[in-house]
């Protein structure tokens, strides 16, 4: 009785494991490729720019400088939101004044939204809503 122990519980654990990979392949998994402004905003900008955008993210106090607002991208801008400047800055990294960004040499976020999938167009449309999401978080 001794000897079939060990096998009757290693023939339990086969059976758990199996049953639970079949269960996993029949489930259907959320896609992990946001294309909505504010999931990606959440995904990849919030760690700095925290969730409202307004450079308290958790990141943000490791960070050597203040990160910015980007509530206020239209404030600094005369009332109109830079919505070149925003895309440019994603798609390419930042100027030398935001070099948390990186450099023209050293761009960040563009090139991860163009190489996440197979359809390179959804990394244009990422940078889109993105865009239009942080135009659409602008204080008044």
């Amino acid at each position: 009785m001794q000897r079939r122990a060990p096998m009757l519980v290693l023939v339990l654990l086969v059976s758990v494991v199996v049953s639970a990979s079949a269960q996993i392949r029949n489930q259907r998994q959320p896609p992990i490729r946001p294309v909505g402004g504010a999931s990606i905003f959440r995904n990849y900008c919030a760690a700095c720019h925290g969730l409202e955008g307004r450079g308290n993210g958790p990141v943000s106090k490791a960070l050597k400088r203040e990160v910015p607002d980007l509530t206020r991208l239209s404030q600094r801008n005369d009332g109109a939101f830079p919505a070149i400047h925003v895309r440019t800055t994603i798609m390419f990294g930042a100027d030398d004044l935001l070099p948390a960004h990186g450099s023209k040499e050293m761009p960040i976020w563009g090139p991860i939204f163009h190489e996440i999938e197979f359809d390179r167009d959804l990394g244009n449309v990422r940078l889109e809503n993105v865009t239009k999401y942080l135009e659409s978080i602008q204080r008044k």
